[in-house]
């Protein structure tokens, strides 16, 4: 039952007391305001529809993106997340996790659109999903319902459907084997496989078996581990490779900002326009099925989990398909 106590001149306090339900408190400065909440809750335990909302109250966004950072951020490998933890912080850190609901994070919706990709727009809402969730569900803050489910996001932007024309590939490999072997060797290599540049960047000679004619990729965008298979060109082209002692197979690079530059500077060099290194994952999986690989295969190579990803990279030409139909 509900019991209300006056506490100084200007507060109420109510508990409410329920066998098999831990005691319930919250202090008012009208006493009628005390009643009616105590009743409600009564009720609510009655029904088996309590919520308590008091952890919600005192925890803020701040807090849980101080946890996400401390015990999910180190087994991501996204570069987006710390950008977008900081930029949700900035907005929202202050607000406890109950308090924010879901006009608030559609006037940042619209705020954002103004300076930022609907990309990155969709991320950072994406995220901040999560942290309700896992709030809820793993973190023992109890969260009546995730703001961010009635929230639309900006729709996604059309992908990029750009394929190497006539020429272009032969101009392109001519101008990384002026830059180095280096360039020219993971070039090929991408077109074959389909890997990511980061991917490719992390592979290791250890991870190489060139009797099984296979290559694995760790800490890859999707979070699972990838066998990938190697081409006769993509042996070559690794073969055609001095060792180094650091281990990795594309070891000139340290990370895709400094291969970007390369990168540029050789298309600038075969007089290629609007490529980039990304577009060669396109192609390769184009190429896959032109090759005869059904989705499933081309999938188990690419690394994508769902068909609807794998078709938004398949670019197939109609020329090539009108052959086809004969």
């Amino acid at each position: 039952m509900a019991t209300i106590t006056k506490r100084g001149d200007l507060q109420w306090q109510v508990k409410v007391r329920t066998k098999g339900h831990p005691t319930q408190s919250r202090t008012f400065t009208l006493r009628a305001d005390a009643e009616r909440w105590g009743k409600e809750t009564e009720i609510a335990i009655e029904r088996g529809l309590f919520f308590d909302r008091s952890v919600g109250e005192r925890t803020t966004l701040s807090g849980l993106i101080e946890r996400y950072r401390e015990d999910v951020l180190p087994m991501k490998s996204g570069k987006h997340l710390a950008p977008a933890l900081n930029q949700l912080d900035a907005v929202f850190g202050k607000y406890a996790v109950s308090g924010i609901t879901s006009e608030m994070i559609a006037d940042h919706r619209n705020a954002r659109l103004k300076t930022v990709s609907a990309s990155t727009i969709r991320k950072e809402i994406n995220l901040l999903s999560k942290l309700f969730d896992l709030a809820g569900k793993e973190w023992g803050i109890p969260i009546a319902a995730n703001p961010c489910a009635m929230v639309s996001r900006p729709a996604e932007p059309k992908g990029r459907d750009r394929r190497l024309e006539e020429g272009e590939e032969a101009a392109l490999l001519q101008a990384c084997r002026q830059s180095s072997i280096e360039l020219e060797a993971i070039v090929q290599v991408a077109l074959e496989t389909g890997a990511r540049l980061g991917e490719l960047l992390k592979l290791r000679w250890k991870d190489v078996n060139l009797a099984k004619c296979t290559g694995k990729l760790f800490d890859t965008k999707n979070g699972e581990d990838r066998m990938i298979p190697l081409s006769s060109t993509a042996l070559e082209a690794l073969k055609s490779l001095p060792r180094h002692i650091g281990g990795r197979v594309f070891w000139r690079w340290s990370a895709s900002d400094s291969f970007n530059k390369t990168w540029t500077r050789a298309c600038t060099r075969a007089g290629i326009e609007d490529l980039r290194f990304h577009d060669l994952r396109h192609e390769a999986v184009s190429r896959l099925f032109e090759k005869g690989l059904n989705p499933m295969e081309a999938a188990s190579v690419s690394g994508h989990k769902t068909l609807a990803m794998l078709k938004r990279y398949t670019h197939l030409r109609a020329e090539d398909l009108a052959k086809k139909l004969g």
